[in-house]
């Protein structure tokens, strides 16, 4: 494998301007990339003395980090000006590109270093990519200072790493970058460059918004932008046809598919139409399965509407299937439809809260026998048992009701549904009332 230790340190090497390298040219996003954590932009919450990673710097001391945040917002670079200001012999590698042999090689590589008084820090992309057992193996050399280990990933810590590497590591939430900061970053492009970006002031917002976020983005649009041949300043529509919009930030296995699709059920479940439409398009032009946005929104009406508004199960069961005959698009405005119907329903959980209630008494009450009068007795022996004995027949009682008890005889009969006063459910309620007061007629009689 090819050395993959930085050079040693050099201060005043750090501090000289960075130069066009001979034989190749350098992106622009590698030329701006900052020589000190001060120049970084738009994480001040997690770069600020006050934070815990300013108090790592301030005592002299870094311990093991996992650097958490969108495509685009620093991780590398901060990883590299830590190592900088640290003190520490830097790897970086990918998780994506390198195997069990890899990380043997480098181990061995800081052993040595570290024997001989320094430390490594070693930078690995795309963390969450190794596997648990890749990922334990960091362990043993977190723990005798052989290493400081620093990870990048996009996907939620708590769910793509282990809980040991997580005890052993700081995370560090990095954050999207705001339109101050790429416009920030804007003005120093144009200061690299020595001139202003051809653009009008609205199309510069428009530039800021196709990075989505993404300082390396924003940048690259900028290089492709300068590099035209010059001309008046183009305004939205000249951008838009010069430069192609950047696809949004969504992965339809990650943690945006679940911030999203979280967005869109307490959009629904809040009775916004407006916000539950937005999320619902955010999620389409993601590219997500509009199958799966069906299913979900089928459990939204089961979840959250419930019985306050049968027919909203039924509204969703019926978008899906003109979804399923038209396709998309034209299927697509079916399921908004259907995401509109449940936004302004009335909401009742209760089903639900019902239906868990009794699951979690069936679990605590075990193999409990029905009453037997309630059972049948297809045979004599059943019938000398007490099956079926004292049975009252519905249809037969006034009021079509017996008012029998249908719990195990060790029960206590509980009340696992509340009806709310909403929608259709207001009269489920009506209805729950009127057979516990004929039952406790019943039983009193």
């Amino acid at each position: 494998m090819a050395d993959l230790f930085d050079p040693p340190f050099d201060p005043a090497q750090a501090a000289a301007p960075e130069l066009e390298q001979p034989g190749g040219h350098r992106p622009l996003a590698d030329r701006l990339r900052p020589q000190s954590l001060g120049e970084v932009i738009g994480q001040d919450a997690a770069l600020g003395p006050d934070s815990p990673l300013g108090g790592m710097l301030a005592s002299g001391h870094l311990s093991s980090l996992i650097l958490w945040g969108p495509p685009g917002v620093g991780k590398t670079t901060i990883a590299r000006l830590l190592a900088r200001e640290a003190g520490l012999e830097m790897v970086a590698i990918s998780a994506i590109f390198s195997g069990v042999a890899d990380l043997k090689k480098i181990f061995e590589n800081a052993r040595k270093l570290h024997q001989a008084g320094r430390r490594t820090l070693l930078f690995v992309d795309e963390i969450h990519r190794f596997n648990k057992a890749q990922q334990d193996g960091f362990l043993p050399h977190m723990e005798d200072g052989t290493i400081v280990l620093v990870g990048a990933t996009t996907e939620n810590p708590s769910f793509e790493l282990n809980a040991a590497l997580l005890s052993r590591a700081q995370v560090i939430v990095l954050e999207r970058l705001d339109e101050a900061a790429l416009g920030a970053l804007t003005a120093r492009a144009e200061a690299h460059l020595g001139a202003p970006l051809p653009l009008t002031d609205a199309a510069r917002e428009s530039l800021i918004t196709m990075a989505d976020g993404d300082g390396r983005a924003l940048l690259n649009l900028i290089e492709i932008l300068v590099e035209a041949p010059p001309g008046a300043p183009l305004d939205v529509e000249g951008l838009g046809q010069r430069l192609s919009r950047r696809a949004a930030q969504y992965d339809k296995s990650g943690d945006g598919h679940y911030n999203l699709i979280s967005a869109l059920h307490k959009s629904v479940r809040g009775s916004d139409p407006d916000g539950a439409l937005y999320w619902f398009a955010r999620m389409l032009e993601g590219g997500e399965d509009p199958r799966y946005l069906a299913r979900r929104l089928t459990r939204m009406a089961v979840e959250d509407i419930g019985l306050a508004d049968p027919d909203a199960q039924r509204h969703c069961l019926d978008a899906w299937a003109s979804y399923e005959r038209l396709g998309s698009p034209e299927g697509e405005l079916a399921l908004a439809q259907a995401v509109i119907y449940l936004a302004l329903a009335p909401k009742s959980n209760a089903g639900y809260v019902a239906y868990k209630a009794a699951r979690v008494a069936a679990r605590k009450t075990g193999s409990l026998m029905p009453p037997k009068h309630i059972l049948n007795a297809p045979t004599g022996l059943m019938k000398d048992q007490g099956y079926g004995a004292g049975y009252a027949y519905d249809h037969d009682a006034e009021d079509g009701f017996s008012g029998q008890n249908y719990f195990p005889e060790a029960m206590e009969r509980p009340q696992f549904y509340h009806p709310v006063e909403r929608g259709h459910e207001r009269e489920l309620g009506k209805r729950v009332a009127y057979f516990a007061k004929l039952r406790a007629r019943r039983q009193d009689g």
